[in-house]
């Protein structure tokens, strides 16, 4: 069990979101206007929440919902919090969200050395379905590309944290969370993780075009210097 209550993220957010992101991404970090520019892009496309623990933000998970599609921008965990199931609690939240948008899929990309996210999300019912190469910018690291679909129970769980977040029952420990052990990473201004044009943009196909090794291309032109990694977690 964890003490957080999930909540959703608010301009008063920012500071601290700020500096858990440059803390736990440097180079490849968000900006304050890349983060505001999200945050009023909700609740029509987006929804963010944060983990706070009395006032100190442990965590943060952000959505793109349009149509059936929903991408996971991003979701990170506070290193001195790790293992201590706030990555899993987040994950269960956007994908209640995500139903409760009705989607019916939902996407994301991680990196290609971030094993530890990889298996929260395998754990999760996401499947890999292709990869982008040098997605992730300054580090040039590949990014996989994963999906899974929306059942009745759509974070796999009896008893998912609701969209408006709140205390939280019982969660599974997600493990250690940090840049190469769970963190996922966001898109540029831009940019986001599966064919949207940008914030505005409406999802494309699934994947992009998929090639005959089911590889999928690298971010369009449009694409920011840090993908959302289908959440950074």
């Amino acid at each position: 069990m964890i003490s957080e209550t999930l909540r959703p993220m608010t301009s008063a957010d920012l500071s601290a979101v700020v500096e858990l992101d440059r803390e736990l991404f440097g180079a490849e970090a968000w900006s304050r206007a890349m983060l505001r520019g999200e945050l009023a892009q909700q609740p029509d496309s987006r929804h963010y929440l944060v983990a706070d623990d009395n006032g100190v933000i442990t965590g943060y998970a952000g959505l793109l919902a349009a149509g059936s599609q929903g991408d996971v921008l991003t979701l990170a965990v506070a290193g001195d919090r790790w293992g201590q199931g706030i990555g899993s609690a987040l994950l269960e939240a956007l994908l209640a969200e995500a139903a409760r948008r009705g989607c019916a899929e939902v996407f994301l990309e991680v990196r290609t050395d971030n094993a530890r996210a990889q298996q929260l999300y395998r754990r999760y019912g996401f499947v890999q379905i292709g990869v982008r190469r040098g997605y992730y910018q300054p580090s040039g690291i590949d990014a996989l590309v994963m999906r899974r679909e929306l059942g009745p129970d759509p974070a796999g769980l009896a008893d998912p944290a609701g969209p408006q977040g709140g205390p939280l029952g019982p969660v599974g420990p997600a493990g250690p969370v940090g840049p190469q052990a769970g963190l996922v990473g966001p898109a540029g201004p831009q940019g986001a993780p599966l064919g949207p044009a940008g914030p505005q943009g409406a999802p494309l196909g699934p994947a992009g075009p998929v090639g005959p090794a089911g590889l999928v291309g690298p971010p369009g032109p449009q694409a920011g210097s840090r993908p959302r990694e289908g959440s950074r977690e």
